[in-house]
């Protein structure tokens, strides 16, 4: 079957003007803990994961090594985390304190908050038609940069 219409406006536009709405959601609901919405995924996968290097938490989240470091260094100075030498001189390990689980724990129940009043306002048909167009692209992408890097 042949598609004949074609999309209309940017996808990366789109795609960014989504993103900034759904942050702006959950940011109201993080900044009631004091969390923005970087840190809350920062700290579920430092618990999740940790401990662990910087580097692997990076791809892990799909973020360029800069950002999350600039990222981490606001967290460590709150008491959250630590970066604490690893296997060697050259290495380090994140991990998180326990006030970063404490604080991680009040995160998860305004993310739960966040998630539920927007698939109350989305519906639950589309959130998940959108996951699933979500996690379809991700893949496909991510396989291609894959498939580029081991030309």
């Amino acid at each position: 079957m042949e598609i004949t219409t074609k999309p209309k406006g940017c996808t990366n536009l789109k795609l960014r003007q989504l993103g900034r709405m759904v942050t702006r959601h959950y940011d109201h609901y993080m900044s009631e803990v004091g969390l923005k919405n970087t840190q809350y995924a920062l700290l579920s996968h430092i618990v999740k994961l940790g401990p662990i290097r910087p580097g692997d938490l990076a791809k892990r989240m799909q973020m360029d090594a800069s950002t999350l470091t600039r990222n981490l260094q606001p967290m460590a100075a709150q008491g959250w985390l630590t970066v604490g030498a690893g296997e060697n001189a050259r290495s380090r390990l994140v991990d998180a304190t326990v006030a970063g689980h404490a604080i991680r724990a009040e995160g998860q129940r305004a993310w739960k908050a966040a998630q539920l009043a927007l698939n109350e306002r989305l519906g639950m048909e589309r959130v998940l038609a959108l996951h699933d167009l979500l996690d379809s692209c991700i893949a496909t992408l991510d396989q291609e940069s894959s498939d580029a890097t081991t030309v």
